[in-house]
């Protein structure tokens, strides 16, 4: 999805909006509506000039009832108005529907994508995205589009009574138009590079906010206001100049299309003011010539700004095209297969597997794990930071694919299972609590939706969380906050867990379940999950080797391999590392 903004894109200029189209087109009621109120309105803006023309050729000189003819002007403007307003209601209605089905759509397609690809992708520059762009892409879409339309019907249309009312001046006129857009092609170009480098500056900017503002007490603690601010300032200051260089080719270009259309207007018009003074042009019809050839000179002028502002649009639209077409690493086969059921939890197999992340590759995280773990069967995975713990649940989860060997749930190879199937036999709580900014229903009952409320009070109990989620003030409706912003660390803990217990999957993945817990919450939750993990396959990932001793297997991993294992007493035996690591800690007093 990154791109070098200084390199062309090769694809037709305005083709990245044909994907606004097939989103619009499922509207075909409403762009029926918009293009006849257009026309309409086009069409009376075309008539007042001849309105204008029988004012004064019917009424001034030919001393006919003139206010006849300021009547038909005015049934022209009522026409104009009530046209122009139904055309502006049709297209400002696709703008907001064109973009909200984007919106979705975009969404619904990252929600499949694999961590590999936000990874690769920084999610405060999507979110840049899916705001910006999208803005632009509904100001194409509500307005530009239709102002583009108009003003072509209208170059149209006042070209052709040009030339009934003088063919001679109309041509001349017309001789002009070819010069005009030649040189408005090549300024375009120039523009379409500048309006996708303009974006990709915004959505930098973007991205640093999103970053700082998300981490606004580390940034607080460290005394690194000024210089995020001087990053900030730094990051704004470079999309102003892109844009200022967009900005400046775009005047160029309405300078040199109105100096063009309008100098060629005024040599017509003195050669139609020859042909009057001659008495070959009634002084109506110079006088709607010269009104009419005004609205064609604004008209084409008006496009040169509506061509700039598509070119905006198609890069806005490409930008969001890469979002929404992008296709998942991990996703469903072709043909599923189904689990056979065991009479307790699940078999996890892991068949000399090897993996390294895409944002590492000279590292492996894993190097040939050879584990098969039962089912019912508690296993916990010690060993020091970086050894590939958390690796063998980004595995089981199929977010990734091994490099090398085979992952198999109750027999089946992974890539052969439909991964919401998989994932719905797992219930996972992670090292870093996620709490949604939601209620506290809606964070406990996020894997199990139609749990009812004595099944979410029931979790809340055995993870311990239901005494403070009863004294928060609107209890199970109460609003937690950004990131559970409302809550101690131990707090979202517990939520994590009870959401885990709520869900009562066959597996179970603790990556550090107990970790924010004080020492009494901490045994309460223990007891909890153990009554939880009866039945059920589990495994803990722990670097308290106090919490896993009670586990039926102890798996240590180190650099990506499995160097001991056993029960707590069999490695305390063997003085290997985990002897080492367990030594360290209860010295230090770190469980006991």
């Amino acid at each position: 999805m990154a791109d070098d903004s200084s390199t062309p894109n090769t694809r037709p200029a305005l083709g990245n909006l044909a994907m606004l189209w097939r989103f619009a087109r499922r509207y075909p009621g409403r762009i029926a509506g918009a293009l006849i109120a257009l026309i309409v309105s086009s069409a009376a803006t075309l008539a007042i000039p001849n309105g204008f023309r029988l004012v004064i050729d019917k009424g001034f000189m030919g001393g006919g009832d003139i206010g006849r003819w300021f009547e038909y002007l005015l049934m022209i403007v009522v026409v104009l108005a009530l046209a122009s307003a139904l055309r502006f209601y049709f297209v400002s209605w696709l703008g907001e529907r064109v973009v909200a089905d984007i919106r979705c759509a975009t969404q619904a397609n990252l929600l499949r994508q694999a961590p590999r690809f936000f990874e690769e992708n920084r999610p405060s520059e999507i979110a840049s995205r899916m705001t910006a762009d999208t803005a632009i892409v509904e100001q194409v879409v509500g307005s530009t589009v239709s102002v583009a339309l108009r003003n072509m019907v209208t170059a149209i249309g006042g070209l052709v009574y040009l030339f009934a009312l003088a063919p001679k001046l109309a041509g001349l006129l017309l001789l002009g138009i070819p010069i005009v857009l030649l040189v408005l092609i090549g300024l375009a170009r120039k523009v379409r590079a500048l309006s996708r480098a303009s974006q990709d500056r915004l959505a930098d900017i973007g991205s640093a906010a999103t970053e700082v503002l998300g981490a606004m007490k580390i940034v607080q603690a460290f005394g690194q206001e000024e210089r995020e601010a001087a990053r900030f300032r730094a990051a704004v200051e470079r999309g102003f100049a892109t844009a200022r260089q967009r900005i400046r080719l775009r005047a160029m270009m309405t300078a040199v299309a109105f100096a063009l259309i309008f100098g060629a207007i005024t040599g017509v018009m003195w050669l139609g003011a020859i042909d009057v003074a001659a008495g070959r042009l009634s002084g109506g019809s110079i006088a709607a010539f010269v009104l009419t050839g005004g609205l064609v000179a604004g008209a084409f002028g008006s496009l040169s700004e509506s061509w700039g502002d598509l070119l905006r649009g198609a890069g806005a639209a490409s930008r969001l095209g890469e979002l929404m077409t992008a296709l998942p690493d991990i996703s469903p086969p072709a043909r599923t297969h189904m689990l056979p059921a065991m009479e307790r939890g699940a078999r996890l197999t892991f068949d000399q597997v090897r993996f390294h992340y895409p944002t590492r590759p000279d590292q492996a995280a894993l190097n040939g794990i050879d584990l098969d773990i039962n089912p019912g069967e508690t296993v916990a995975v010690v060993g020091p930071s970086g050894a590939g713990k958390s690796t063998l649940f980004q595995l089981a989860l199929r977010f990734y694919d091994p490099d090398a060997g085979t992952v198999r749930l109750n027999d089946v190879a992974l890539p052969d299972l439909d991964p919401a199937q998989l994932r719905a036999m797992m219930a996972m709580v992670p090292q870093d609590s996620v709490i949604f900014a939601a209620s506290a229903r809606d964070n406990l009952r996020y894997g199990r939706w139609d749990a009812s409320d004595a099944q979410i009070w029931d979790a809340a109990r055995a993870a311990n969380a239901d005494a403070f989620l009863r004294d928060l003030p609107q209890g199970l409706d109460s609003f937690l906050g950004e990131g559970g912003a409302r809550l101690s660390g131990g707090q979202r803990q517990r939520i994590a867990i009870a959401r885990a217990l709520l869900r009562d999957a066959p597996i179970l993945l603790l990556d550090e379940a107990t970790s924010a817990l004080d020492a009494e919450s901490e045994r309460l939750v223990q007891d909890a999950l153990a009554r939880l993990m009866q039945g059920r396959t589990t495994i803990v990932i722990a670097h308290r080797l106090a919490t896993v001793r009670a586990a039926d297997r102890i798996i240590v991993l180190d650099e990506g391999r499995i160097v001991e294992q056993g029960d707590h007493a069999t490695l305390i035996a063997r003085d290997g590392l985990y002897a080492r690591l367990a030594r360290l800690q209860f010295q230090d007093g770190v469980g006991d």
